[in-house]
């Protein structure tokens, strides 16, 4: 009984506090940004209500009116969320944060990621930690933490998200701009992956519906990442032996990570099915892959590759390519039989091939959606497709031939 006075003497005390924010607000700014103030207090209330759709949409529109207001409400927030020792209204600002991420247009959303960048728009709840060691305090920190990495992705055209890339980060191996994009975006992936994962369910109440629609948030956005992270993968996999041992190297690295980051994730997934309350989320398929065909690649690093040259103006007519993952075994095992000739005891090695699986996935889980993966540039989808299929048949004939 105690626990509900003390709770219904929070909630009126912070409503005596919203209504004084929302007098100052009405009285001290006369620069046509109040009502922007107003609608993120109103936002961000002391209740344990999800925030109404009714203030995001008026944030929307007073800002769409005023572009050079977003500094502003920019400043407003992270002023909110700084002041506040309040963790439902810490939580509730962090979700506004991460709904105008997704619910505004791409001009918005470029504006308001360079406030941040700035360092108008910010994200602090160290004070909570240091205060507050509570698992729901935990989540509200890691929740932070990935709204962090989060901004540096963006939504394309087909409302799909991707990183936002530096123009300065060139690799300097290669200027196929296939294996940039693979090679530059995979790591990407896996770092907000990675925060994903921070976010642990076991931390949120299923009471605790505010919790609750953030971790359904972030879980969405991670079916997005993990499902283009794959096509990325199956790309990288495919590409290997046409990569330079410096590359290769990188690509192995990657591969070792993705092994264990995909059991880590299908816990996750599995966890948050048993916890989060949200029906309409549509799980992704987790391929775990197997880390002893990521060791069999890392033994190949010394292969020397074909030149991209011949590889492009070669293409044999009416050849399919092989599927992805049976393309990187044979090739396993037909370089390491070339290599086994050209010395003594190989037989060893012949026995340890026998014992690799035909995919590079160890197993497929549980899916309720198709295995259709998000491509990273529409615009350049046909174009990577075809200089796939060319690596394939040229590396299939090359192997074929020694």
């Amino acid at each position: 009984m105690g626990v509900d006075v003390q709770g219904k003497l929070r909630r009126a005390l912070g409503s005596v506090k919203d209504h004084a924010s929302i007098g100052k607000a009405m009285i001290y700014h006369h620069d046509g940004f109040s009502d922007i103030e107003v609608a993120v207090v109103r936002a961000t209330g002391h209740d344990d209500s999800p925030i109404d759709d009714k203030y995001m949409h008026e944030i929307l529109f007073l800002v769409s009116n005023s572009p050079s207001s977003i500094t502003f409400l920019a400043e407003r927030i992270s002023r909110r969320l700084g002041k506040t020792r309040d963790r439902l209204v810490a939580l509730k600002t962090l979700v506004l944060i991460h709904r105008l991420l997704r619910g505004g247009n791409r001009c918005f959303e470029q504006q308001l990621r360079g406030a941040h960048v700035s360092g108008h728009l910010r994200m602090t709840t160290g004070w909570f930690l240091m205060s507050n060691t509570e698992p729901s305090v935990c989540f509200l920190h890691r929740y932070a933490a990935y709204l962090q990495e989060r901004m540096g992705w963006v939504i394309n055209q087909a409302g799909k998200l991707e990183p936002v890339m530096s123009q300065a980060l060139e690799l300097q191996f290669y200027e196929e701009k296939l294996i940039h994009t693979v090679l530059r975006r995979l790591p990407r992936c896996q770092i907000l992956l990675d925060r994903v994962l921070d976010c642990s369910p076991s931390e949120i109440s299923p009471s605790d519906s505010l919790a609750q629609v953030a971790m359904s948030n972030t879980l969405k956005e991670s079916f997005q990442v993990y499902m283009a992270f794959c096509e990325g993968v199956a790309a990288l996999v495919n590409m290997f032996f046409e990569l330079t041992r410096p590359v290769r190297a990188l690509a192995c690295n990657i591969l070792r990570r993705a092994s264990q980051q995909s059991q880590e994730l299908h816990d996750l997934y599995e966890h948050c099915k048993t916890i989060i309350g949200n029906k309409n989320l549509e799980y992704p398929s987790v391929q775990i892959i197997s880390i002893d065909h990521v060791l069999a690649l890392e033994q190949l690093l010394s292969f020397t590759p074909t030149p991209y040259g011949s590889v492009l103006t070669t293409k044999a007519a009416g050849s399919k390519p092989p599927a992805i993952l049976d393309y990187l075994t044979r090739s396993t095992k037909m370089q390491s039989t070339k290599t086994g000739t050209e010395g003594q005891g190989e037989k060893d090695d012949h026995t340890s091939e026998s014992t690799l699986s035909p995919t590079l996935f160890s197993c497929t889980l549980e899916t309720k959606i198709s295995k259709v993966w998000v491509v990273f540039d529409e615009e350049e989808s046909a174009e990577s497709q075809v200089s796939i299929e060319r690596l394939f048949i040229k590396g299939t004939v090359s192997n074929l031939s020694q």
